[in-house]
């Protein structure tokens, strides 16, 4: 593991995102991360020193507002692990307000053509030519961000610095999406290519099921993988289990998640309800067994 100096960031001055990413590109361990949608900075903090690469703070489908976002990112870079934010859509407002609050990644979800991946490009960064994006035009004035980037309150280097450091996510996730791969992997400021496999599924028309049943579903993702490596971008997949996450990482992909908050509490909660509801099940099967017998016998 990247030695880790504090909000994230290695002794290199990387985010350990954008170090991780590098290390599984060129073939050493995958870059790891969990996956929240419950608010709250106490969770974000305790997730985030298990020693993933990296936790998203998933304010798609996450129960999550703008301040539980700020609290969150912070609490993730502080305790060591680089924060991604997976905002509601490819849309400049939910760029900026994601990457103000210091996200080290940022994750767009249902990108389908070049056009929308060059907007988010552009969106995602300010207009400074030196480091290759003169037609960026994210809006500055983000004062919260250099703290969760461990530069304090240095606004002046954030700025200058961020456009080569910030890792820009597209999610691939419809058939129309997967149609463009290639394309959509070519643009310029596109970092990386990220399969949400359901939503997938259900574009193709497998809405509900298990997606990796579908041999079709499978071969659109492998055809998104390829694209990215074609592009020399990093390739992402979601999974929700460590042998899920293997499985992806055997294929070829540089970055998966292991697991998510809720899921894990669903999972977790439910396993415990079932193994009670057994056991008392079964200590009241040997009550009854036993009281039949008293009553045959006549004493106890």
């Amino acid at each position: 593991m990247t030695d880790i100096c504090h909000s994230g960031i290695t002794k290199d001055g990387q985010t350990r995102l954008k170090s991780s990413l590098i290390r599984a590109q060129l073939g050493g361990t995958p870059s790891v991360g969990q996956w929240l949608q419950f608010q709250g900075h106490q969770l974000a903090s305790m997730v985030a020193s298990l020693g993933p690469d990296w936790v998203l703070v998933d304010c798609e489908h996450g129960g999550l507002d703008d301040s539980s976002m700020h609290a969150s990112v912070r609490a993730i870079a502080a305790a060591g692990a680089s924060p991604i934010v997976r905002i509601l859509g490819p849309e400049a407002w939910m760029i900026k307000r994601a990457l103000d609050c210091g996200a080290h990644g940022i994750m767009v979800p249902m990108v389908e053509t070049a056009a929308q991946a060059e907007f988010v490009a552009k969106a995602s960064r300010y207009p400074h030519a030196a480091s290759g994006h003169p037609d960026g035009f994210r809006g500055t004035g983000g004062l919260f961000a250099p703290a969760a980037w461990g530069m304090g309150v240095d606004y002046a280097r954030y700025v200058t610095s961020v456009n080569k450091e910030l890792i820009v996510i597209v999610q691939i996730e419809t058939a129309e999406g997967v149609r463009n791969c290639e394309d959509i992997a070519a643009t310029p400021g596109i970092d990386a290519l990220f399969v949400g496999p359901n939503d997938l599924a259900a574009s193709m028309g497998f809405l509900g099921q298990d997606h990796t049943q579908s041999s079709e579903v499978q071969e659109a993702t492998a055809k998104v993988l390829q694209a990215a490596k074609n592009a020399g971008k990093f390739a992402g997949h979601f999974a929700l289990s460590a042998e899920a996450a293997a499985a992806r990482v055997r294929q070829g992909w540089d970055f998966v998640n292991c697991g998510a908050d809720t899921v894990a509490i669903i999972s977790w909660m439910s396993n415990e309800m079932k193994k009670l509801s057994e056991s008392h099940e079964g200590n009241a099967a040997k009550q009854v067994k036993t009281n039949g017998k008293t009553g045959m016998n006549g004493y106890s």
